[in-house]
């Protein structure tokens, strides 16, 4: 096989050391600077020598074979090891101060958050010697930092030094070091003596204690020898498959943490499922990004029309989540997240959070499939990608592939981005329609997830029929991304609904087929658009990037110009975001009150109709502890009455 090596805007000494496998040298004491959006390519093997350095700002790509190396050495030629290598080949943050923003799916938009990536392929691990700084930020995730270690044969109680702070093996101290557990749905315990990479593969998901630890503020360098490409598809099966979760999740895991003050499932709730039954809380696999470079999960859910693409099709799959921060801990032992990205794949192309699908290095992310038959592999080498921006699925699988043009779109999307007083967001939400999208509340609304608690923009299940609420589910649950159908809803209105004071307008973005329309754009492919109308307000148009004042708590979405039918006969009063929840810190139920009332009368029945609890002119500022007993095993009905009339009825089952 003919080496050849390429390289673009290089200030280097480069070398040839055929006999040692190696194509490029970097020879001691000299510097090769990859600058951004530079391609530096070697056909071969890659050795730095002695203070020899690799400064990467661009993108490094070293397609090897069976016989080649990636080594650092020292100036006797030999291999740098944990204790004594780094400083050798650094991937650079171009622009770390802006960790927190994200890079537009759009060939079209610069890339505002950029980095130096490498790329090997080809070499087997046992050749992979080389000593890798990867500089780094994030944001902060909370109580627990989410992150992929893409090394191998790192001891953990390297990152003490690594990331400003001494990490323990002590569990629930915010000092320890987890890795998630997907067929037993458990974070386990991490020793700092145990070695990533090889205790657990490239691939797993890590929960760092985050007591003092600032990724955010400061920029970090990991160190560590990079995964080999060889042998990284897994095959996604029986994730949670055998757990038994309890009734209304009160079972526990081997730590003895009640699986309810952690498991969350958006997608099973907003597709008609009953939290704890089902498939809640399974079929669904946490893991990271094992490589130096972007992962790209936007093809993941099709068979490609390309020739070469990716070679992964999960066929069940429902959703992805991306991106969590908002990380909180409970005394119960769990953890819970109140901010997340959200895509789903059934209407044919991603929808959602579509900005996220490009996973950076040390990033995470979550799979939910929609049941346990198919044994769908994940190839995780046919993932990466320099790009900042998605590949399309008719465009050729490589490394460096561009994204082609696809003008077949039929699904469209609105997102409304909630927006302060400084027009920093504070929240979002998406509406999804399409030919074959399904209205209303259904099983078949593998589109839509559910919001929660710490949401404060959504929308709520529509009727199917008339548009508006569907009263049958307001209380049940409401929705981060809305699906409905594109002809049998056209023309009729979901319900756009904010709870806080804080929010001052509303941005809109729109796609089709995944795709930014043009800025100013209303009118999509088939002919209309979306439109938006506050109470006592006239219908407008929706159009791209426009920014709109919120002058009220409640509006109107359309997909397609509506009736006046529609808007003269609706008739709708907004649900109350108060709800009963299961507290594990103090292993009872609570009301959490809707931030619009002031004080509340509440009752709590036994299934015999029996009055058990009554409070009159509740404070609504703190929750209220409904006070039963854990011992007797019984159901109750909940009647909370605000005092402006609100009624909020809901079941406690036990």
């Amino acid at each position: 096989m003919r080496k050849s090596l390429f390289a673009i805007g290089l200030l280097a000494v480069v070398g040839s050391v055929q006999a040692q496998n190696v194509l490029v040298h970097v020879d001691d004491a000299a510097t090769t600077f990859v600058s951004k959006g530079t391609l530096f390519f070697s056909g071969g093997g890659m050795q730095m020598k002695g203070t020899g350095t690799v400064e990467n700002h661009g993108n490094v790509m070293v397609a090897g074979t069976s016989t080649d190396s990636f080594k650092t050495v020292d100036a006797s030629n030999v291999d740098k090891t944990e204790a004594n290598g780094g400083g050798n080949f650094v991937n650079k943050l171009n622009e770390p101060t802006a960790v927190a923003s994200v890079n537009t799916n759009s060939s079209s938009a610069t890339p505002v958050y950029t980095y130096g990536q490498l790329f090997i392929s080809g070499i087997p691990q046992t050749n992979i010697t080389g000593i890798v700084d990867e500089e780094f930020r994030a944001v902060n995730h909370g109580t627990y930092q989410q992150i992929g270690m893409p090394f191998y044969d790192k001891t953990a109680s390297t990152l003490n030094t690594e990331l400003g702070k001494t990490f323990s093996d002590v569990r629930r101290s915010k000092n320890e070091i987890l890795t998630w557990g997907n067929p037993n749905v458990v974070s386990l315990n991490v020793s700092t003596t145990s070695k990533f990479g090889v205790d657990r593969p490239g691939t797993a998901y890590y929960m760092l204690g985050a007591l003092g630890l600032d990724v955010t503020t400061v920029t970090r360098t990991l160190k560590g020898r990079p995964l080999t490409d060889i042998g990284t598809a897994l095959t996604l099966q029986n994730a949670g498959s055998t757990v038994n979760f309890g009734t209304n999740g009160m079972g526990t895991n081997q730590y003895n943490e009640y699986y309810n003050s952690y498991v969350q499932d958006n997608f099973h709730i907003a597709a008609g499922g009953t939290p704890w039954q089902g498939t809640f809380g399974k079929n669904t696999y946490q893991f990271s990004n094992p490589f130096l470079t972007n992962l790209d999960l936007s093809n993941i859910a099709y068979n490609e029309p390309a020739a070469n693409g990716d070679g992964v099709n999960l066929t069940t799959i429902q959703g992805a989540r991306l991106e969590v921060s908002g990380v909180t801990s409970v005394q119960a032992g769990g953890t819970t997240s109140t901010s997340v990205k959200f895509v789903t794949f059934n209407a044919g192309v991603p929808t959602g959070d579509v900005d996220y699908l490009m996973v950076r290095p040390l990033g995470t992310f979550t799979i939910k499939l929609m049941d346990n038959t198919a044994a769908d592999q994940l190839n995780f080498s046919n993932l990466r990608r320099f790009n900042y921006y998605t590949r399309s699925g008719s465009t050729d699988y490589n490394v460096t592939a561009n994204r082609s043009a696809n003008n077949t779109g039929t699904v469209k999307q609105l997102g409304v981005i909630a927006l302060d007083t400084d027009g920093k967001e504070v929240g979002r939400t998406y509406y999804v329609v399409y030919p074959n999208g399904t209205t209303g509340h259904s099983d078949n609304a593998k589109v839509q997830t559910s919001a929660d608690g710490s949401n404060l923009v959504g929308t709520f299940e529509e009727d199917p029929t008339l548009g508006g609420y569907d009263n049958n589910y307001t209380s049940s649950y409401w929705l981060y991304i809305n699906e409905a159908n594109e002809e049998n809803f056209k023309g009729k209105n979901i319900k756009l609904v904010n709870y806080s004071p804080t929010i001052k307008s509303y941005k809109f973005e729109i796609r089709e087929n995944a795709k930014l329309v043009a800025d100013g754009t209303h009118q999509l492919s088939s002919g209309t658009g979306f439109y938006y109308k506050a109470p006592n307000g006239t219908v407008q148009e929706a159009k791209q990037g426009d920014v709109v004042s919120v002058t009220n708590s409640e509006y109107d979405l359309y997909y397609g110009a509506p009736s006046n039918v529609v808007l003269d006969t609706k008739t709708t009063t907004k649900p109350s975001r108060t709800m009963v929840v299961y507290n594990p810190d103090i292993t009872n139920y609570i009301v959490r009150f809707d931030p619009n009332w002031k004080k509340a009368d509440i009752e709590v029945y036994d299934m015999s109709g029996k009055l058990v609890i009554s409070k009159k002119a509740v404070n609504t500022s703190t929750d209220f502890v409904i006070q039963l007993d854990n011992a007797i095993k019984n159901s109750y009905v909940v009647k909370i009455v605000s005092d402006n009339g609100e009624t909020v009825n809901t079941k406690i089952l036990k």
